[in-house]
C-alpha cells in the first residue's frame, strides 16, 4: 500500500510538473523524498518502523500533496483533517523519543502527568513552527513574484490549525501507549545498541 501511494505521489509531482504548477511540483517533490526516510533509516541507522507507521506517514504525505490539486480549497474540513493526521504523528514521534529516552536512561525520568503534557506542547511548538514556515513562504513567493508554495490564509487559519494540531496531540496522549509502545520497544533497543557499540569502540 505505501508502494501503491508513493506511485500515486509521483503521479501527483507528473500532473503538477505538466500544468506548471509550483505549488504542486514542489510540495509532491518534498513529499515523495519524504516517503523514503524509513528505508533511509533502516538502512543507514538499522532502525526498523512498524508497517502502520510507515504506511501512516505515507498516508499523511499523499493527503498533503492531494490537497494541494484543490481539495484545501474546495474541501471545507480537509485542512483539519489533514492536520489532525499530522499532528497525531508529530506527537507520536514525541511521545516515542521521550518514551525511549527514560527507559533507556536512568539519567531521564519523565512522570506520566508531564508526559502528557509534553506531547502537547512538542506538537503545538511543532504546528507553530510550520505556520511561521507557511506564512514565510508566502511572504517570500510574494517578493519574488511567484505563486505560493504553501497554503497560508491568515492568523485566524493558523489559530485554526493549530486547534486541530492539539486535538492530535491529544488522542497520542491518551492513546499513545497502544499506539506506538511497539515503536519505543525498537527505538529503546536501537539506543542501547548504539550504546554498547560506541563502548566496545
Amino acid at each position: 500500500m505505501s508502494r501503491l501511494l508513493q506511485v500515486a505521489i509521483g503521479g501527483i509531482l507528473l500532473a503538477g510538473t505538466v500544468t506548471r504548477t509550483l505549488s504542486v511540483v514542489v510540495n509532491a517533490a518534498f513529499a515523495l523524498a519524504a516517503t523514503f526516510l524509513p528505508a533511509v533509516l533502516a538502512r543507514d541507522l538499522d532502525l526498523h518502523l512498524d508497517s502502520w507507521l510507515v504506511l501512516a506517514l505515507t498516508v499523511a504525505l499523499f493527503c498533503h500533496s492531494l490537497g494541494m490539486l484543490g481539495l484545501y480549497d474546495g474541501v471545507w474540513w480537509y485542512d483539519h483533517a489533514t492536520h489532525t493526521l499530522s499532528a497525531t504523528l508529530v506527537a507520536g514521534v514525541g511521545y516515542t523519543t521521550v518514551r525511549a529516552l527514560d527507559r533507556h536512561s536512568d539519567a531521564v525520568h519523565v512522570p506520566p502527568r508531564f508526559l502528557a503534557v509534553f506531547i502537547v506542547l512538542f506538537t503545538l511548538a511543532a504546528g507553530v513552527l510550520w505556520e511561521v514556515l507557511e506564512l514565510g513562504a508566502r511572504e517570500l513567493a510574494e517578493a519574488l513574484g511567484f505563486d505560493p508554495v504553501l497554503i497560508q490564509y491568515g492568523l485566524e487559519d493558523s489559530l485554526v490549525d493549530l486547534v486541530f494540531d492539539t486535538l492530535g496531540a491529544l488522542v497520542v496522549a491518551l492513546f499513545g501507549s497502544a499506539w506506538f509502545e511497539s515503536l519505543v520497544d525498537r527505538v529503546t533497543q536501537w539506543l542501547e545498541r548504539r550504546a554498547a557499540g560506541q563502548s566496545g569502540s
